[in-house]
């Protein structure tokens, strides 16, 4: 299983949100890109990045920190955050982002995601975000009555081959991840299934990794401490 570590932007700062709420907002650092040479130097081959101003209104007001971000880990970088036009994933994929991810996009307008998968194929993955049971939209503001298992299965339907599934009501309590989400997710989809959302222990990312995901984020417990970045890249290998 690959261990993305995330950084969520606003304002060109790495932040962290509780519960999708933006009022309850962490600043962790003013220098994003430094944190992704610190995630490298952990071992880290891959990052998970979120604009989150983006994710509200459809804009890409942190695409400089983004780019630097790529700059100085070296790392595969996936972004995602109001991402809703080619123009703005051929600007991502010009820049050397490696994967783009469709959020709000994949829901509302299925003829784009329809267009971004056909043109770049496995490097456009759906985010969901899922609020009571349903998808969310709009950088967690709006929830629609589709069901995480709906939604996956018409993705797959569609040639999506990554989805990144978040539980809102999991992200960033440090209370666990949603583990018998993901191990009903896994065991209808056939699609490479990343983990988000609560992921705060070890013993959370081994759980993840024995049932065979493809990857698993992890936000909150880096910053504060209560996942080595090291180890669990290390138990994510193990499960090999």
């Amino acid at each position: 299983m690959k261990i993305f570590p995330a950084i969520d932007l606003f304002d060109g700062k790495a932040v962290r949100l509780l519960r999708g709420r933006y009022e309850d907002m962490t600043i962790y650092s003013d220098d994003p890109p430094q944190i992704g040479r610190d995630f490298a130097a952990a071992g880290a081959e891959y990052i998970h990045i979120v604009d989150l101003e983006g994710a509200k209104d459809g804009t890409t007001p942190n695409f400089d920190t983004v780019c630097r971000i790529k700059e100085a880990s070296g790392c595969f970088c996936e972004i995602g955050g109001g991402i809703r036009s080619m123009d703005v994933i051929r600007r991502y994929m010009d820049a050397g982002i490696d994967r783009v991810i469709l959020g709000t996009a994949a829901v509302t307008d299925r003829a784009f995601l329809e267009e971004a998968v056909a043109a770049y194929g496995e490097k456009i993955a759906v985010g969901i975000d899922l609020k009571d049971g349903y998808v969310a939209i709009k950088g967690w503001t709006e929830k629609t009555q589709l069901t995480a298992v709906d939604f996956c299965e018409q993705m797959q339907a569609l040639g999506v081959t990554t989805i990144i599934v978040t539980d809102i009501s999991k992200d960033g309590a440090m209370k666990g991840t949603n583990h018998g989400l993901y191990e009903e997710l896994s065991a209808r989809l056939g699609m490479q299934l990343v983990a988000s959302g609560g992921v705060s222990s070890i013993d959370d990312v081994k759980r993840l990794a024995a049932r065979g995901l493809y990857g698993a984020i992890i936000g909150k417990a880096y910053y504060t401490g209560a996942i080595d970045l090291k180890e669990a890249i290390a138990a994510a290998e193990a499960a090999r």
